[in-house]
C-alpha cells in the first residue's frame, strides 16, 4: 500500500522547520501497511505538572495518520489534509520517549481513517487515536 520508494530519511527530511521537527518527532520504521514514529517527552512537549501533553499526543497522531496518507496517494497530483481526530489518552509519561503506529482502517479514493496507537517505553498503552484524512487533486 505504501509507496516503496518513500524512505525513512525523505519523511524526516520533510519534517525540517516544521511542529514535527520542533516536538523531536522522527520517523523511525515504515512496512507496507504501518509506520512508526518516536517523540520524546521533554519540555517541548509537556504540559505544566511534567507530564506529556494530551495536545502533543494528538500532533503525534495527526502526523502519522499524515504522512501515512502521503505514502499512499502521488504527492505530484494531490494533497492530504487531517479532516477529524479523535484521542484517548490511557497513561501519564514523565520522561524518555513515546512511540506511535499508524495502520490503516479505511484507504479510498477520496478519504483515509488510520488507527493510531501510542505507548511508552515499556510498550504500555498512553493513548489511542483516530484520524480521518480527505484526498484533494491539486489544480
Amino acid at each position: 500500500m505504501f509507496n516503496p520508494s518513500i524512505t525513512l530519511d525523505q519523511l524526516n527530511a520533510m519534517s525540517k522547520n516544521t511542529l514535527v521537527e520542533h516536538v523531536g518527532i522522527r520517523f523511525i520504521e515504515k512496512g507496507t501497511e504501518f509506520l512508526k514514529a518516536s517523540m520524546p517527552v521533554d519540555a517541548r512537549t509537556n504540559q505544566p505538572y511534567g507530564l506529556l501533553h494530551g495536545g502533543a499526543s494528538v500532533v503525534l497522531a495527526e502526523t502519522l495518520g499524515s504522512i501515512a496518507s502521503y505514502c499512499t496517494v502521488d504527492s505530484a497530483q494531490q494533497y492530504v489534509f487531517g479532516l477529524e481526530i479523535n484521542a484517548n489518552h490511557v497513561r501519564p509519561v514523565r520522561d524518555g520517549h513515546v512511540y506511535g503506529t499508524v495502520t490503516p482502517l479505511h484507504v479510498g479514493r477520496q478519504t483515509h481513517i488510520w488507527h493510531i496507537i501510542i505507548v511508552n517505553e515499556e510498550d504500555k498503552l498512553v493513548c489511542v487515536s483516530r484520524l480521518t484524512v480527505i484526498i484533494k487533486d491539486k489544480e
